[in-house]
């Protein structure tokens, strides 16, 4: 294995994590936002307000992006096994 598959393929793989961790964590970010803005305008200051909407969301997030992100892991991971006797050379 060459220095120049070992960058390949850790590449490719920092770029997986980051399709796969990207839907979840943006629902949750714009979740926060929209729950930060409404406690400002609100002026309330429940704890609670902030986490069960949140982990709501996310789990819907992944309820939808469920299946694309197992086609995206699958995807790669089915690459790497075709590829593999060229990947120990």
């Amino acid at each position: 294995m060459t220095i120049g598959t070992v960058i390949d393929l850790s590449q490719k793989s920092m770029f997986l994590a980051l399709q796969i961790a990207g839907p979840p964590l943006i629902v949750g970010m714009v979740v926060g936002i929209f729950i930060s803005i409404f406690q400002t305008v609100t002026s309330i200051n429940e704890m609670t307000l902030t986490f069960v909407p949140k982990i709501v969301f996310v789990m819907l997030a992944l309820l939808m992006f469920g299946p694309w992100m197992l086609q995206v892991v699958l995807s790669f991971m089915s690459n790497l096994f075709l590829n593999l006797a060229a990947y120990s050379k």
